[in-house]
């Protein structure tokens, strides 16, 4: 076959061009210490690595969501347990007081002011924030949950945040709960479903049931008639840990503090020892919340270790595909510079004959 002067010349050109292309992006492999730098250089794996990457962009979001909910629950248990130390305290003192043996009506009236103090804690305890939002007031928490006289402006609202895929945990606990022992069980009040709407449908079904169930909560805190059984019924069958006509189970914390400062500035010994039972009841709502806190914590310290090692696993998954293997690409560069330097040099020898050696 006869090659020709334009034949030759083309296939120096097309080598040179192919062995300058290899060497440039294998350069560009040594300077990004990337395998793949474009969707075409590895369409299959460059669609798994931006998998991979959109699912540890979104394991790194639910990391910061779950270090934002551990701070306010961290700060709600720290609260809590303030609370409990007051009122295991407001038990001490009210034991101390309630016989003559160990009290007298000075001493009672002494111990009233440290009462009230503890009362005026319990309220600041109530109104604690955590940056600018107060941890007890449920969705409200730019207003103040309580007042100096213990009624709530807050609401019962669960501030839930996505921990992970279809996983919600609530960061806080509505002080009404806490402090006023509302939705307890047995007192009718009902507290929203726990679940957490995923999707438009179960929105629009989650805002009706919440409108439906502010409606009925609202109905029946118009109506509420604090009531109690008979004292002596209440000391023989301890029935006073629910109230008799709703079967609510909830204390109001600030009422069992201001009935005992009150007994014992009136020096009234029944009045004091009725308010150890309540005061029992109370530490045990305190507790019983405080577990509730603590329940919450581990579950989002679980789901912290199980993301951050998905995060490593995503970064293991994208590497493997994407991140180039630097002794190969130099091996490689060494090995198309070679034939470069050799295409250079025939090519030199191939198409050495010019236009002017033509014209002689």
């Amino acid at each position: 076959m006869r090659i020709a002067d334009k034949m030759a010349f083309n296939q120096v050109n097309q080598n040179l061009s192919k062995n300058r292309s290899d060497m440039a992006d294998l350069q560009n492999q040594a300077a990004t210490q990337k395998r793949i730098t474009k969707p075409s250089d590895d369409p299959l794996a460059s669609a798994r690595v931006l998998a991979a990457r959109t699912e540890e962009r979104g394991n790194t979001q639910f990391i910061k969501n779950i270090n934002n909910a551990r701070s306010f629950l961290e700060f709600s248990d720290q609260s809590l347990g303030e609370l409990s130390e007051i009122l295991v305290r407001a038990k001490e003192l009210a034991i101390s007081q309630s016989n003559d043996a160990s009290g007298n009506a000075e001493s009672r009236m002494v111990t009233a002011s440290e009462v009230e103090q503890i009362y005026n804690q319990a309220v600041q305890i109530g109104n604690r924030k955590l940056g600018e939002r107060y941890i007890f007031g449920g969705y409200k928490t730019q207003t103040m949950p309580f007042s100096q006289a213990g009624e709530y402006f807050g609401d019962d609202g669960d501030m839930k945040i996505q921990t992970h895929k279809d996983s919600f945990v609530a960061m806080n606990i509505p002080g009404n709960k806490v402090f006023l022992g509302k939705g307890l069980g047995g007192d009718g009040i009902v507290r929203a479903r726990y679940e957490a709407p995923t999707n438009v449908e179960q929105l629009k079904e989650f805002q009706q049931e919440e409108l439906q169930r502010k409606e009925q909560n609202q109905e029946l805190e118009q109506n509420y008639l604090e009531t109690r059984g008979p004292a002596s019924e209440r000391r023989n069958s301890r029935m006073d840990k629910q109230d008799p006509v709703t079967g609510g189970a909830g204390i109001n914390l600030f009422t069992t503090l201001r009935n005992l400062e009150v007994s014992l500035r009136t020096n009234d010994k029944d009045g004091i020892q009725e308010t150890l039972d309540t005061l029992d009841q109370a530490i045990s709502q305190v507790v019983l919340a405080r577990s509730e806190v603590g329940s919450r914590i581990m579950s989002v310290n679980n789901t912290m270790d199980s993301l951050q090692k998905a995060v490593v696993d995503n970064k293991v998954t994208a590497s493997e595909l994407e991140d180039a293997d630097a002794f190969q690409v130099i091996s490689d560069i060494n090995k198309t510079d070679s034939t470069l330097k050799a295409t250079l040099e025939t090519s030199g020898k191939l198409i050495q004959p010019s236009l002017l050696d033509f014209l002689r």
